[in-house]
């Protein structure tokens, strides 16, 4: 199979992927109108006759197309409400109001739109129903920080825990224990009104908890749990000396835990999950059957270091090159999650390019395609989605004077596949189901 139609197939993988997981049409898929009936898919059975008031809140990259939908399901029946984005992650919306705020590391207007949102839903009452949107991004974007603790100190954290390494589980459960919204605080703000909350997962295993740092989840992580992520990276030293007190002040129970399971704030609380990384791969399968690969999902939960795994996914190709195992050529291989990577050098770049990168030079030669994506259109701090590695990669460096492997030690991925004009470039997709990953590997 020549190389460019390698190409155009692992485009229509990907696009069909990403599509899959469009959020404005996940919940008009998922959510069916039945008179004054509300029916989910989850099974939850909303009766809008028994509420007086009905808002809209939430944030995250893909929460504005998921306002639009509810403003069309709703209809007259929506009161308003507050939703935070991010800058350019816009949609058409009437009663809602959008905000947009900075992320992964929040800014001023983060914490401002919160507040609005906040301001908006306070004193609910138990003829309140309140439906809350979440979505990766969630958890820089909704922010309501307690008294001591600074925006820049905000800041400074999300800068240290970005680049220590950390796993989304291992940050949210600090994100979590200095907030006044996440783990569950949402839901005891909105107590007692009824609270639904629809969420697009961005995290492995499509923990509630989790997602967006679960603002309407009972949360399980402990203080002691958030400050041992400290001790695991050894940054007690670099974060800011008000996060340092107010971690170690709860550690001795001198602060309120976040709200576990069992709590009877939860009582009126319903949280579902709307789509998932799960739901693009399959997706993402099920067409690369249709254009005649055979094909195996091997994860939706790949976390680690993006090195690391670049190496495991090159030998797995190998073994599909020399045996047909475990999936028979022409293959498709896919996987999903969030691996992570812990800068040491001074580049540019993100987990899907410097996955890319990694793989590149794990001396395949074959013919292949190889692409890692992220779903949000957005890796690491640049303007790519993720890039694109064919057996040709490495000759086409090479003949560009190209150094792949200081580039890798530089963690300048980025730069690499700029030159190469490799980078997958998709704009804001408005949707976060963490990264889509695969490999195309034809019979010759």
């Amino acid at each position: 199979m020549e190389i460019q139609n390698l190409i155009a197939n692992a485009e229509e993988i990907l696009r069909t992927g990403l599509n899959s997981v469009d959020p404005y049409t996940l919940i008009l898929e998922q959510v069916r109108k039945d008179g004054s009936h509300y029916l989910f898919s989850s099974g939850t059975d909303i009766n809008l006759n028994g509420f007086d008031r009905v808002f809209v809140c939430g944030a995250g990259k893909g929460s504005a197309p998921m306002a639009r939908a509810m403003e069309e399901l709703l209809g007259e029946n929506l009161t308003g409400g507050d939703v935070i984005v991010k800058y350019d992650h816009l949609d058409t919306v009437n009663k809602i109001r959008l905000h947009q705020a900075g992320h992964p590391v929040p800014d001023g207007n983060t914490i401002k739109a919160t507040r609005s949102l906040l301001e908006t839903l306070q004193h609910t009452v138990p003829a309140d129903l309140v439906f809350v949107l979440l979505t990766g991004g969630g958890s820089a974007l909704l922010e309501d920080l307690p008294d001591g603790v600074t925006l820049d100190d905000l800041q400074k954290l999300s800068r240290v825990l970005l680049e220590c390494g950390a796993d989304i589980h291992e940050i949210n459960s600090i994100r979590k224990h200095i907030s006044r919204v996440k783990g569950g605080q949402l839901a005891r703000f909105l107590e007692p009104a009824r609270v639904v909350t629809l969420a697009l997962s961005d995290v492995i295993g499509d923990d509630l908890s989790v997602i967006a740092s679960g603002p309407t989840h009972p949360d399980r992580s402990t203080f002691g749990q958030a400050w041992s992520v400290i001790e695991k990276y050894s940054v007690g030293d670099r974060i800011p000396h008000s996060v340092f007190s107010y971690l170690t002040a709860g550690v001795k129970g001198e602060i309120p835990e976040t709200p576990k399971p069992g709590d009877k704030i939860f009582t009126r609380v319903d949280n579902i999950v709307i789509g998932s990384n799960r739901l693009a791969l399959a997706t993402a399968e099920k067409k690369a059957r249709e254009l005649g690969y055979k094909t195996i999902m091997l994860s939706s939960m790949v976390k680690g270091e993006a090195k690391e795994l670049a190496v495991f996914i090159a030998s797995v190709m190998k073994e599909i090159r020399a045996s047909d195992r475990p999936v028979g050529k022409p293959a498709c291989l896919l996987l999903g999650g969030e691996p992570t990577v812990q800068i040491t050098g001074t580049g540019k770049g993100g987990r899907n390019q410097e996955l890319c990168l990694a793989l590149a030079l794990e001396d395949l030669h074959f013919p292949f395609v190889f692409v890692s994506c992220g779903s949000d259109g957005t890796d690491g701090p640049t303007d790519a989605a993720g890039a694109m590695v064919t057996h040709q990669t490495m000759q086409r460096a090479h003949d560009m004077n190209l150094n792949a492997g200081a580039y890798l030690r530089n963690n300048d991925s980025y730069h690499f596949f700029e030159s190469l004009g490799d980078l997958i470039k998709t704009g804001p997709t408005r949707t976060n189901v963490m990264d889509l990953i695969f490999a195309l590997i034809p019979v010759t």
